[in-house]
């Protein structure tokens, strides 16, 4: 199973306005100015716990190696990293007609959570899957693992009844 997350204003939220993670120590602090939005390290570690693969699909163009460093200092392992270039070279492809800002369908991810509406209406139209994450809720951490829940339990059902056959 493969889970995914965006990065700004999903991960990346605005300290002051939400409830943030503890910054990473000097001098990682300098480099990596975002902030996680709090939950994010307990609600990864658990991902990783129950051997689900751990992706960030984003449209910005912060490489690869910046985006492993910065989850690195709170220990987090990321398994893959889609950004901006990536999803041009793979997804856009040279395409005439404009591709929507992701496409998870595209590398397999079962679920992947966000932000953005649009990309919650194309993940309906394009069947990818996206849970939805908006302002300083509490208990966001609880509904991204029931949906995961629900999304591993689908997957189950599926790999049944196709061994069934």
């Amino acid at each position: 199973m493969i889970v995914s997350f965006d990065l700004d204003d999903t991960l990346f939220v605005a300290e002051g306005k939400f409830a943030t993670e503890k910054q990473p120590r000097f001098p990682y602090n300098l480099i990596y100015r975002e902030r996680l939005r709090m939950g994010t390290v307990e609600l990864m570690r658990w991902i990783r716990s129950q051997n689900i693969e751990l992706w960030i699909y984003t449209t910005s163009f912060r490489s690869q190696g910046y985006i492993r460093g910065l989850f690195k200092c709170y220990g987090i392992r990321l398994d893959q990293i889609v950004n901006g270039e990536r999803h041009a070279k793979e997804v856009q492809a040279g395409r005439r007609e404009a591709m929507p800002s992701k496409y998870p369908g595209k590398y397999k991810i079962d679920l992947h959570i966000d932000d953005d509406v649009s990309v919650a209406q194309n993940g309906r139209t394009l069947g990818f899957r996206v849970a939805l994450v908006g302002g300083p809720e509490d208990g966001w951490t609880e509904r991204i693992k029931e949906e995961i829940e629900k999304v591993r339990l689908q997957k189950e059902r599926i790999e049944h009844a196709h061994q069934a056959r």
